[in-house]
């Protein structure tokens, strides 16, 4: 049998020289066995095409090597920079993670800050949080109250309705140590249907953005661009105005957190503000107030006379303002505007 003749490719030593499979399995080789998942972007004509490069490249000079890894990176650089997100970290995690693994570590990243599902409960506000629980069993608040620290605990009692608290107070005094499934699943429950929505306002798309800017127009202004927005793109525009956050969606807000608005406005511009509100606006105001407070608080805003709607425009942004920043403190709870039961904060 004859002998078959090997040939052995000689050393590289001009990038110019190699193909573009080549540079490509100069590439890969050099990142090593760690970044195999490059691998899986490829099409099996590409794997073909780069696996028989690579086989027969023989040995590449650390120069080349050198010059090959700085113009992939200046090529990414310049052409192809990445843009790090939730989204985009989301999908990548998604690409080799289970779904439930993925929602935890995201839940982790987003916050409120804390290691555990207590700690970040714990940093949640207790009037927020107090919001939530009042809708679940007594028997499972009582286990959340037993697990978060006393002063937090103090306070979210203080914040449930009466009847309701004394009720979990009795839960928490006959409690029995809780068996581990019931525990994960009532962590579960809260990672997915509170902590998320804790999180999702950390998803902001160039929609979100500009429901922000025209939530800041004068009423002249936001109507000249949502109608000029709408010959052009009536899905964006409609978009828009279900993200937007205006004064009349105020009425959204419970009983607590009126009271807590109306102890942040100054009371000048809050009386500014409600001679241009709907009367259903007006009386959900006046019935939080005292009836001394009402009574006063509707004498001034007569006495006060025609006044221009850009002054009325200006009082009502600045309380949607004020009421932002509550919710992004966690002190109040907001309504979108497109009337789900998504909670901003």
């Amino acid at each position: 049998m004859a002998a078959r003749m090997i040939t052995k490719k000689a050393s590289v030593d001009d990038a110019k020289k190699l193909s573009g499979p080549e540079k490509a399995a100069v590439i890969l080789l050099s990142l090593g066995e760690e970044h195999t998942r490059l691998w899986q972007g490829l099409d099996d004509d590409e794997v073909k095409e780069i696996s028989q490069a690579m086989a027969s490249l023989g040995t590449v000079s650390a120069q080349v090597v050198e010059e090959l890894l700085v113009e992939f990176v200046s090529g990414m650089s310049g052409s192809g920079a990445v843009m790090g997100s939730f989204e985009q970290t989301q999908r990548l995690l998604n690409s080799f993670m289970p779904a439930d693994r993925v929602e935890g570590l995201m839940e982790e990243i987003r916050g409120p800050a804390g290691r555990t599902m207590w700690d970040k409960l714990g940093n949640v506000n207790e009037a927020v949080l107090a919001n939530y629980l009042k809708n679940e069993y007594p028997q499972t608040v009582a286990v959340v109250l037993s697990k978060v620290k006393p002063d937090h605990a103090a306070r979210v009692l203080t914040a449930l309705p009466e009847d309701f608290a004394l009720e979990c107070v009795q839960r928490m005094l006959r409690m029995e140590p809780v068996q581990r499934e019931i525990l994960d699943k009532i962590e579960q429950t809260l990672r997915t249907e509170f902590m998320s929505n804790l999180a999702r306002t950390s998803k902001r798309d160039s929609h979100e953005a500009m429901a922000d800017i025209f939530n800041s127009f004068d009423r002249q202004t936001e109507a000249r661009f949502i109608g000029a927005l709408e010959e052009r793109n009536r899905e964006s525009a409609e978009r828009i105005r279900a993200l937007m956050f205006v004064f009349e969606d105020l009425n959204k807000l419970d009983p607590g957190g009126v009271q807590t608005l109306l102890r942040s406005v100054e009371k000048d511009s809050l009386g500014l503000a409600l001679k241009g509100a709907s009367e259903t606006l007006r009386e959900m105001f006046f019935t939080n107030m005292s009836e001394r407070a009402s009574k006063i608080m509707r004498e001034d805003m007569e006495s006060m006379g025609p006044v221009r709607l850009k002054d009325v425009d200006t009082a009502q942004m600045a309380m949607v303002q004020v009421a932002k920043d509550l919710a992004a403190r966690g002190e109040i709870m907001l309504a979108g505007a497109s009337g789900d039961d998504e909670l901003i904060y």
